[in-house]
């Protein structure tokens, strides 16, 4: 497993698993599974409402804590500043945790104007020392500019959708020269059509592989950490293989030329469900 040291200086692992769209009941043996395979970071958040699922597969796990990665986020209806600290509090109860590794804010809803004071919160959970790191999740760059301008602490990522169909070249390249990684939510456009497009195709008969493991390696060779979500044993198994090749410079740019920019979620500037 390939790691990334974030601007705090905290390692983490490049590839994790995701498990948004899980189930409560499927959550717990696919992370069980996910662990079993090699992933030792998993990403969960309270709307998935399957933080408790999660919680049970590190409870039945030998692995050191000190050894995982446990990635969670406030919801948009639990935004503010009192409000995150006892939603953060409601999710670790959930995990069975005593902290967390990083904790996100899910979205901006910039109707409500309340990332600002929630980022505060996070700020202090950090410095209380309960969670190791903190960032931002569909945040664009105007969104990050501000929690620059007016928090003390950089996010150590901002996770976003991001694709071949959507490469996010521009927010990369801003979060980037501000020292914040970026972390790709749908890493596979969700089994979509790209996956049958001829490029990737061609890549995967080439380096005999399949495509997802094609589009995988390309997030990791950009530098972009990547979550990747299945309850299929085989499939979590698959998306795990990817670090025994290598796409040449070439391929890299065959891939980014199939950019769409296409998004399967809602933009940032206008999601503001609660």
């Amino acid at each position: 497993m390939k790691t990334v040291t974030l601007n705090n200086g905290i390692t983490m692992p490049q590839l994790g698993f995701g498990v948004w769209q899980v189930d409560e009941s499927e959550a717990g043996p696919a992370v069980e599974k996910a662990l079993e395979v090699g992933y030792r970071s998993i990403d969960t958040a309270a709307i998935y409402k399957n933080e408790r699922g999660v919680g049970q597969a590190l409870k039945n796990t030998h692995i050191p804590r000190e050894e995982l990665f446990i990635t969670t986020k406030v919801w948009n209806g639990d935004q503010g500043f009192d409000e995150t600290l006892r939603a953060f509090d409601a999710s670790l109860e959930k995990l069975g945790l005593d902290y967390l590794d990083l904790y996100l804010i899910h979205w901006p809803t910039p109707e409500y104007d309340t990332y600002i004071e929630t980022y505060k919160a996070l700020e202090k959970l950090y410095h209380d020392g309960r969670v190791r790191a903190i960032g931002v999740c569909n945040f664009d760059s105007v969104h990050v500019e501000r929690i620059l301008e007016e928090c003390e602490v950089t996010p150590a990522l901002n996770q976003v959708e991001c694709h071949p169909y959507l490469a996010q070249h521009e927010l990369k390249e801003f979060c980037k020269t501000s020292d914040i990684y970026v972390e790709a939510w749908s890493p596979l456009m969700q089994g979509g059509d790209v996956l049958e497009h001829h490029v990737i195709q061609s890549l995967a008969r080439k380096h005999s592989k399949t495509p997802a493991q094609v589009i995988l390696r390309w997030h990791l060779q950009r530098d972009t950490i990547a979550i990747p979500k299945s309850v299929t044993p085989a499939r979590i198994e698959e998306n795990f293989n990817v670090f025994d090749f290598e796409l040449t410079t070439q391929d890299m740019q065959k891939i980014d030329s199939i950019d769409r920019n296409e998004r399967q979620g809602p933009h940032p500037s206008e999601m503001n469900a609660r």
